[in-house]
């Protein structure tokens, strides 16, 4: 047999024998059942992959929380202004609005100026001027804006209060922190998909921040209010919300074992308004809800100190009121929307 002939037939018989090995394993494999993932009877065991979407508010809840939008400025607590009182120099000055929202002016005492425009300012200080000088014409002047307040925390290059002369909407926000840090702690994990917005003591909503930047629906581009908090978390974050009476309300990571007492702690504690005997403690996906007292926590009685898990609200109540329980309005078990109130009858 001539070397070619003997190496045509070797390739022959390798053919063959790669054609019998592939309709063997054919017939092997059609031979066998075939197990739909997730079923726990298969062999190995299939597990779909976990890919919980992530719930947002929707345009409709974002509307019913969406503040008249205004171009006018109105003062605050923390801003300097000067009043200039038309003829008379001694009632003249610089003034800085206090925690209460008031000015003290020379002869007429203390007003509340908070939430006026400067013009609305200078119309009261005239009217209460006027009980005492004939024809007393005020004029304010805002010399520095302090009051028209956000604050921006979580994975962001600056994190800290941010002030407007308008008032702002989120992209506003976000545009003056610089977005996400280019380095540094965190810088890995940061992420543009998502933010929460806090509002008051009771208020929380997610935003869909991919969808916002992107132009697909730019109804999450909310109209922010004086005083609200916008955080945006690292991608891995697991959170849990303290509301109500306490000192710093928002969301806090969780951490492994972390208690109903640590939660409370990092929230900076109940305010003096606080009640103490009828904290709630909400668990959304699971659909539970308990009272703790706080105060025989404080007593020494650990056995309500409950260990938290991801998305569990505490909401710490007025002082003063009967509780007759908690409403939960528009809630959903990814916590997209919080909205707590508490249902209650004067004392």
């Amino acid at each position: 047999m001539t070397s070619d002939r003997l190496l045509a037939w070797s390739n022959r018989v390798k053919a063959t024998s790669l054609l019998l090995c592939t309709l063997t394993l054919v017939g092997c494999v059609g031979t066998k059942k075939l197990y739909p993932v997730g079923d726990p009877s298969g062999p190995h065991g299939f597990r779909p992959a976990d890919r919980r979407a992530e719930a947002f508010a929707t345009p409709e809840q974002l509307r019913e929380t969406e503040p008249i939008r205004s171009d006018v400025y109105t003062i605050g607590r923390g801003d300097r202004l000067t009043i200039d009182i038309f003829g008379h120099p001694d009632l003249s000055g610089e003034h800085v609005v206090g925690p209460d929202g008031r000015i003290t002016i020379n002869v007429a005492g203390p007003l509340r100026i908070a939430g006026l425009s400067s013009e609305q300012a200078a119309a009261k200080v005239s009217q209460a001027l006027n009980r005492y000088y004939r024809d007393a014409v005020a004029t304010v002047r805002i010399d520095e804006y302090t009051s028209n307040e956000i604050l921006v925390l979580g994975r962001v290059a600056a994190p800290g209060p941010v002030v407007f002369r308008k008032q702002p909407n989120l992209l506003d926000a976000l545009a003056r922190v610089g977005a996400l840090p280019t380095n540094g702690a965190g810088s890995t994990n940061a992420t543009l998909t998502r933010c929460a917005v806090f509002r008051g003591r009771d208020q929380v909503f997610w935003i869909d921040l991919s969808k916002l930047l992107s132009g697909m629906n730019t109804s999450y581009n909310v109209t922010l209010m004086r005083d609200d908090v916008v955080y945006i978390p690292d991608a891995n974050d697991q959170l849990v919300y303290v509301l109500g009476q306490v000192h710093s309300p928002g969301a806090f990571h969780l951490t492994p074992d972390m208690s109903f007492m640590d939660a409370i702690s990092m929230a900076g504690g109940p305010t003096n308004d606080a009640d103490y005997d009828s904290v709630a403690l909400v668990r959304p996906q699971a659909g539970m809800e308990t009272e703790i007292d706080l105060a025989e926590i404080f007593e020494g009685d650990d056995r309500q100190n409950a260990i938290l898990k991801e998305g569990d609200i505490i909401y710490v109540p007025m002082h003063g009121l009967a509780q007759v329980g908690y409403v939960l309005q528009q809630i959903s078990p990814a916590t997209n929307f919080i909205s707590l109130v508490t249902a209650a009858t004067v004392r």
